[in-house]
């Protein structure tokens, strides 16, 4: 795969780690337990993968980019091996920890989006158009 121009730079598994003990360190209430896995990219980058295992359920959440050059992020829910059944309070706890994930998630993107700024790399990206404004 041939390295595209201009665009943002990938994130190295020191920075994600480094971003998520910055959200850590804001005192979120976490339950299950937040990760930062090595994963290479086809120029051998360790550019890491967030990963939120949860407490309350079998399954893991997984965070990232949508795209190489997408600064929007995402979360991928791993399929439960099994029917999950849980009580009133266990969906409780269930929902806030979804609620942190999210919050981590938004936390990332705009880590992304701020560290993009400041290097230059998403202006020198995007493609200008019309009527867009900036924020």
């Amino acid at each position: 795969m041939r390295r595209l121009e201009n665009s943002p730079p990938l994130r190295s598994r020191e920075q994600l780690e480094t971003w998520v003990q910055e959200f850590e360190d804001q005192e979120h209430c976490i339950a299950g337990r937040i990760t930062v896995a090595p994963q290479e990219d086809s120029g051998d980058q360790d550019t890491g993968l967030v990963i939120v295992r949860l407490r309350n359920a079998t399954a893991s959440i997984f965070m990232g980019a949508r795209g190489y050059d997408d600064p929007m992020w995402q979360l991928t829910i791993t399929e439960s091996p099994e029917e999950l059944k849980l009580s009133a309070t266990d969906l409780t706890s269930l929902a806030a920890e979804l609620v942190v994930a999210g919050n981590l998630c938004t936390f990332l993107q705009w880590k992304s989006l701020e560290w993009d700024r400041k290097s230059g790399q998403r202006n020198a990206a995007a493609p200008s158009s019309a009527g867009a404004s900036s924020h």
